[in-house]
């Protein structure tokens, strides 16, 4: 089971926050698998950039025979081939908790995706943040500072990355890209997922990445 050839098909990764999610995901694991990465003319790629949804065929970890392109559906398959790489914490109290936040970011925040999108290589210092957004960033910090006071830090369930941390590291990058002003705790936290041996290798990839999607910033 282990040896199975395993790939991962990802989009844009300046811009799209769902592969880097699964990304994380298959490295936190140990998983060894080959990426390959859709072109941006192709029209699945576009839609999901565009609509910023996690229910399109992007990222798609393919391991032997089976497919998985729901990002919580791959951190689900992940922890049950790697069950000892603690992609969910051990405790069950804590696995319920881990889930329940990142679910929430799985399927909520539309406000904060459509105003602040991915964009590695752009920074807008004193962005305008609209009253919806700064709604959901508000919630997105409350759910961290829980964190921190339940569980200690740096990362979101302690001494170690989860698949929490996964999925709120596009967070940080928006943050960072559009100037959201955070408290220390809050920066902190960002700073630590920034200077993540993995994420700093996914921002390095992406800012070589060609600058063909001009005109997302447009349609966004």
């Amino acid at each position: 089971m282990w040896t199975m050839q395993a790939t991962l098909t990802i989009s844009s990764k300046n811009y799209s926050s769902w592969s880097l999610r699964g990304w994380l995901l298959c490295r936190m694991a140990g998983l060894d698998f080959e990426e390959i990465i859709l072109s941006s003319d192709d029209p699945s790629t576009r839609a999901e950039l565009l609509l910023l949804s996690p229910s399109f065929l992007v990222p798609r970890l393919t391991h032997g025979a089976v497919s998985v392109w729901d990002t919580l559906a791959i951190a689900a398959y992940l922890d049950e081939l790697f069950p000892d790489t603690g992609l969910l914490p051990a405790d069950r109290v804590q696995r319920a908790h881990c889930r329940s936040i990142s679910g929430e970011m799985h399927s909520g925040f539309v406000n904060l995706r459509s105003a602040l999108p991915m964009n590695l290589k752009a920074h807008y210092p004193g962005f305008k943040v609209w009253a919806g957004a700064q709604a959901d960033i508000d919630r997105v910090a409350s759910i961290w500072r829980d964190c921190f006071t339940t569980y200690g830090g740096p990362w979101l369930f302690g001494a170690k990355p989860t698949v929490a941390d996964a999925m709120y590291a596009p967070v940080c990058t928006r943050f960072l890209t559009y100037d959201v002003k955070l408290d220390p705790a809050c920066a902190a936290y960002c700073q630590t997922v920034m200077a993540w041996p993995v994420m700093q290798e996914w921002v390095t990839a992406a800012k070589a990445e060609p600058d063909d999607l001009d005109e997302l910033d447009v349609e966004f």
